[in-house]
C-alpha cells in the first residue's frame, strides 16, 4: 500500500485505483491475520488487530473477508509471516522504505532487490535511509470530513503534532507512542478515520522532476505491486506541474 498521499494521488489519477483493489484487499487481509495471530483474535483486546480491522473497514473490505482473516489466524491455518524492512534509493536520490510481510524471506529479498535494479534504484543496507525519517502515528481523514481549519482545531485539541491537507484528504501526525489516544480523541470529534497506522515521515524531501520523477513513479508502482510488500514510503518532492504530467 502506498505510504503517502502524493504517490496515492498519482496512482489514482493514472486509473490504477480500481485495478489495484483486489491486491489492496489481499494486503489488508494479511495484516489482519498477522495481527490476530500475534495476539488475541478479538479487536477489543488486541490494539494492532483493532487498527488493522478499522483500516480495512476504511477501505471497504467486506465484513465476511475480515472475519475470515481473523478465523484463519485463530484456527492455526495462517502461514508464518515475517515482518522485514528494506531501505534504498530511487531515481533522483529519493529515499525509499519498503515494509514486507512474507512467508519466504529469500523470495521477498530477491524480488525487492530486482525491482529496485530494474527501475533505476539501489537497495541499501538496513539503516541507510531510515535515519532520515521519523517513526510517527498517522491518521487519515477524507477531505469531506471538514475544512482544514476544522480538522486542525480537532488535531490540536487531541494533542497531535501536525496536519497536512490537500484536495483529497487530511493527514494528521502524532507521536508514535500517543497514536491510540490521539486517534480516539479525533474519532470523538470527527468520526471514524479512513486509516490509523504507524508510519515513516521524512525529515526532509528530495526534489525530483523529469525522467527521474517518471522513473521513480515506475519504481514505486512496481514495489507496491509486489505481493509480499505491505507499505512503500518515499521522500520525493514533485511540483504540481510535474504531478500533472505524471498523471497524464
Amino acid at each position: 500500500m502506498a505510504g503517502h498521499s502524493k504517490f496515492k494521488n498519482i496512482m489514482h489519477r493514472k486509473g490504477r485505483a480500481d485495478s489495484a483493489r483486489s491486491k489492496l484487499f489481499s494486503k489488508l487481509s494479511r495484516e489482519i491475520t498477522v495481527a490476530a495471530k500475534a495476539g488475541l483474535p478479538d479487536p477489543n483486546m488486541n490494539a494492532r488487530l483493532r487498527l488493522a480491522v478499522n483500516n480495512a473497514k476504511g477501505e471497504s473490505l467486506p465484513k465476511d473477508v475480515i472475519d475470515r482473516a481473523i478465523k484463519k489466524a485463530s484456527g492455526g491455518e495462517a502461514e508464518a509471516y515475517e515482518e522485514i524492512r528494506y531501505e534504498g534509493f530511487g531515481p533522483g536520490g529519493v529515499g525509499v522504505i519498503v515494509e514486507v510481510l512474507t512467508d519466504n524471506r529469500n523470495r521477498a529479498a530477491a524480488n525487492v532487490r530486482s525491482t529496485f535494479s530494474k527501475h533505476g534504484g539501489n537497495l541499501g543496507e538496513t539503516g541507510s535511509v531510515a535515519f532520515m525519517w521519523d517513526r510517527v502515528g498517522q491518521i487519515v481523514y477524507p477531505a469531506a470530513t471538514g475544512s482544514e481549519d476544522k480538522v486542525m482545531d480537532a488535531a490540536i485539541e487531541a494533542g497531535a503534532e501536525d496536519v497536512e491537507s490537500d484536495e483529497d484528504e487530511h493527514t494528521i501526525y502524532t507521536a508514535f507512542e500517543h497514536l491510540s489516544e490521539v486517534a480516539a480523541s479525533l474519532e470523538a470529534a470527527l468520526g471514524a478515520a479512513k486509516s490509523t497506522a504507524t508510519a515513516w515521515r521524512p525529515k526532509a524531501r528530495t526534489p525530483v522532476a523529469g525522467e527521474a520523477a517518471g522513473g521513480l513513479l515506475k519504481l514505486l508502482e512496481a514495489l507496491d505491486d509486489e505481493d509480499d510488500v505491505q507499505h512503500v514510503w518515499s521522500n520525493e518532492e514533485i511540483d504540481s506541474a510535474e504531478l500533472e504530467k505524471l498523471a497524464g
